[in-house]
């Protein structure tokens, strides 16, 4: 999936295999790409799939969705009145793009035009004071009549705030499970205002009931979306220093308002102050550091890099990946360390790390690194 130009719009038959493709168990948004990159379409990739995965030791075959069944979800999106969006098509977040791995699509109900907003995430605690509630709604209100779009994840207390506070001006929700799963139920009709508005996104499939990990996989997304994340209240070990935290290693800004050290819900608040989080008690200061990024500045870097040239060298060896196993381990490491320690050409590397991928014995982190996962988490 090399950067796309700006502008294109996949055919019926690319959408229905690209869906195909991210729904496959073991393909993710980063080895959805590299697959793509290797050879060349979602179509093809998906006739490869099985080949790929044995040669890197998969102990079993993973099942594909067929095409029927994309069909199926397709259709229970347009029903819904959704669509699916992918990356490089114009309706697509332009910042969450400039993102490590973004998804490749998106379903998205509501009006894309949100997405042409400079955006800014508000986050914070599920039991959140009134106080919290009252200043997570003023900072979204104040920050949508200065032209942002508010990002937050629908869950209860600051969330439901900042997207309340942000209703008039644009805001998005995004989800842990599928978009005709909103979690909690009690703010479903809150998705049908944000839709009627703004737009409710997701990464997961239509029918999808959200899990314990599917939140940080859902933090992720609100901290891509935006230029920068703003914790109202957040306790030590919260989904919202996940975000924060998540939001730092992509180069975003990092906001936190101030709370009193007596309530565990500042805690974290005060702790990413400490770290060097910009401290927030209007919304000026957002929008002073913020200002130049969602002006005529650049936007941040793009994270899209060109692939390695997969037809520049022959296809690994049993060699060459029993050489990369043996330097893997649990201990995360850069590819590019990586590539120097075995003398590899990168696309031998990228190709070797993809079989490990899809066969469920390897595990990506940011920056870029990874590390082999033990037999025993398989």
């Amino acid at each position: 999936m090399n950067k796309p130009a700006a502008g294109p719009q996949l055919s019926d038959r690319q959408r229905l295999n690209w869906l195909r493709l991210i729904r496959t168990s073991n393909v993710g948004p980063a080895s959805f790409r590299d697959l793509v990159n290797r050879f060349g379409s979602a179509e093809t990739a998906i006739e490869m799939l099985p080949e790929v995965m044995l040669a890197g030791g998969a102990n079993r075959l993973v099942r594909i969705p067929s095409i029927a069944e994309a069909e199926t979800e397709l259709e229970a999106a347009r029903r819904r009145g959704a669509r699916f969006i992918a990356i490089g098509e114009p309706d697509y977040p332009a910042i969450l793009k400039r993102m490590d791995h973004p998804p490749p699509l998106l379903a998205v109900k509501g009006n894309a035009a949100v997405f042409k907003l400079p955006p800014v995430a508000i986050v914070g605690a599920r039991n959140a004071s009134l106080a919290g509630i009252k200043m997570a709604r003023t900072l979204a209100a104040e920050l949508g009549r200065n032209g942002y779009a508010v990002i937050s994840g629908l869950a209860r207390g600051i969330d439901t705030a900042a997207h309340h506070g942000s209703l008039d001006t644009g805001t998005v929700g995004v989800l842990a499970g599928g978009l005709d799963k909103p979690y909690p139920s009690e703010n479903i009709p809150l998705c049908e205002e944000i839709a009627e508005r703004g737009a409710i996104v997701s990464e997961m499939p239509f029918g999808w009931e959200p899990r314990a990990q599917d939140f940080p996989r859902r933090n992720r997304i609100v901290a891509g979306m935006a230029l920068g994340l703003v914790v109202v209240e957040a306790a030590n070990r919260s989904g919202s220093l996940i975000s924060a935290r998540l939001a730092g290693e992509m180069g975003r800004l990092v906001f936190a308002v101030p709370g009193s050290p007596l309530d565990p819900r500042a805690a974290g608040t005060n702790g990413l102050l400490k770290d060097g989080a910009t401290l927030v008690t209007e919304a000026a200061d957002v929008l002073e550091a913020l200002s130049p990024l969602a002006g005529s500045q650049p936007l941040p870097p793009d994270k899209f890099e060109e692939p390695p040239d997969f037809s520049a060298t022959p296809p690994p060896v049993d060699n060459d990946r029993a050489r990369v196993v043996e330097a893997l381990g649990p201990v995360p490491v850069e590819i590019d360390e990586l590539i120097r320690h075995t003398g590899l050409h990168p696309a031998q590397i990228f190709m070797i790390l993809l079989e490990l991928d899809l066969a469920g014995r390897l595990e990506r982190h940011s920056g870029g690194r990874v590390s082999l996962v033990s037999p025993d988490e398989r």
